[in-house]
């Protein structure tokens, strides 16, 4: 069987010069990269105490919910501003040109609950630090992100100390 790495499609100069894109496709599209991805990522977590699982729009949807099927957990959506249609809390953050929001709905964690958040990638930081926000201040207590891939490079671990982060792949570069 091929190693997880194998499956994800590296390409040069997107969306500029310099940059290499990781693309995630190609691991979806195959049966056994998709399997692995999820098998391992679940495998890093395997020992974590949780109640539930969340992740962002769209590609934490794609790796969130089967963890939380094989977790037997709930599983709760972060969206795009206005894409919730009930009841919502809001972060708004930093991005590399401007800002994004980010909502949840306000009865989807309960104060005290343990959450995982899963996603496909860690870059910079931004978007999962402005995760933890949002779930702390719902009252629950993030005990873990697992991701596929870790841009090293680009250092996000930082951004979320004291949270565990789990990353199935970790390139060094940008």
């Amino acid at each position: 069987m091929k190693k997880l790495e194998e499956y994800v499609r590296s390409i040069p100069d997107f969306p500029e010069p310099g940059i290499i894109f990781r693309d995630i496709t190609s691991v979806l599209q195959d049966a056994d990269g998709l399997t692995l991805a999820i098998d391992t990522m679940q495998g890093l977590i395997k020992d974590l105490d949780f109640d539930v699982v969340v992740g962002p729009e769209s590609r934490g949807f794609i790796f969130g919910t089967p963890i939380a099927y094989i977790n037997k957990k709930p599983f709760v959506l972060i969206r795009k501003k206005g894409k919730l249609p009930c009841e919502t809390v809001a972060k708004e953050y930093a991005l590399e040109y401007g800002t994004a929001t980010i909502e949840i709905h306000k009865d989807s964690i309960k104060p005290g609950q343990k959450v995982l958040i899963v996603d496909d990638l860690i870059a910079t930081g931004g978007t999962t630090q402005a995760m933890i926000e949002l779930i702390e201040s719902l009252g629950g207590k993030v005990v873990g992100v697992v991701v596929l891939m870790e841009l090293a490079g680009l250092e996000g671990r930082k951004k979320i100390h004291n949270v565990p982060l789990f990353s199935a792949i970790t390139y060094p570069g940008k």
